[in-house]
């Protein structure tokens, strides 16, 4: 269960190591929900990982490696973690994200007030990408959309997709990544350039840039966003280069920026606790700024 004591827990490097490990390690069709708003925590400080996952049913032991995400939060002071479920192949059929947003609408229930729940599609069907949508927020209080790697965010394709979250008050997690090659897995991949050219043709969408430390080239990605004010950064990823936070703060602002993991949980805690910030600057990108950007659709 979140801590009441919201203080940076006293943490060793041994402990720390210990659940990454346990952290690196994902259906049931239900009953429609009534629609619900996202409700802000009461805490002060909360902290919220803006970008996780659970575990695809296909994956053995899925269910205790989702126990297992949830006591590593526990562990490192992380109060809700925003998830999404992939499919392990992609692109995605719109049986393949039905089914993972049921099990991620699933876990909500199994893990309340823990999983916040980002509804995954792929935009090439397009018809059955915007139902899904609209059915998970509306009915079973999914908090926003995760796009993947299909289509890149600026085809106009994704466009329907973009104007519904618009219409729904909810954010986009965008994965994204500025690679110096193209990765033949990935050819479609969006990086911060695509994003904030999407933000110059939806400047109301909430569109949030995915994990900046997950590989690529970080400065770059962050030198991309500084003209696009309504973009967010995601300052997820597993790598630990020094200065990300520092230069993201003074490029973007603190304002723009979001805790995340993407499952490598401590160097997602670590990089904002051991950040060069005040406790103000460093309590609103573990979760004032997402807890902000959730409440614009109860406005």
């Amino acid at each position: 269960m979140p801590t009441d004591n919201h203080a940076p827990p006293q943490i060793s490097r041994r402990t720390l190591l210990q659940y990454s490990a346990i952290a690196s390690v994902g259906a049931s069709p239900l009953a429609p929900r009534l629609a619900v708003a996202y409700e802000p925590s009461k805490h002060a400080d909360i902290v919220i990982d803006c970008h996780a996952h659970l575990h695809h049913h296909s994956q053995n032991e899925w269910e205790q490696r989702d126990r297992n995400l949830i006591e590593v939060a526990d562990r490192l002071g992380i109060d809700q973690l925003c998830c999404s479920i992939l499919t392990p192949q992609r692109p995605a059929t719109p049986e393949g994200f039905r089914q993972c947003n049921a099990w991620v609408a699933d876990a909500i229930d199994r893990f309340p007030n823990r999983i916040l729940g980002y509804c995954y599609v792929n935009p090439g069907h397009q018809a059955e990408a915007l139902d899904e949508i609209r059915r998970c927020v509306e009915d079973r209080g999914l908090i926003g959309v995760k796009l993947y790697n299909e289509h890149r965010c600026t085809d106009p394709i994704v466009f329907p997709i973009i104007e519904l979250a618009i219409e729904l008050r909810v954010p986009i997690l965008h994965h994204a990544g500025h690679m110096h090659f193209v990765p033949p897995e990935q050819p479609l991949i969006s990086d911060g350039g695509h994003l904030a050219e999407l933000s110059q043709r939806y400047p109301e969408a909430m569109l949030i840039c995915a994990h900046v430390c997950g590989g690529g080239d970080w400065e770059w990605t962050i030198k991309a966003l500084r003209h696009a004010p309504s973009v967010m950064l995601d300052l997820s990823g597993s790598v630990i280069d020094d200065g990300v936070v520092e230069m993201a703060v003074e490029v973007l602002g603190v304002d723009r920026l979001l805790f995340g993991c993407d499952m490598s949980m401590t160097a997602g805690i670590g990089r904002i606790r051991a950040a060069e910030l005040d406790e103000e600057a460093k309590a609103r990108i573990l979760g004032k700024n997402m807890q902000t950007l959730l409440q614009r659709r109860a406005t």
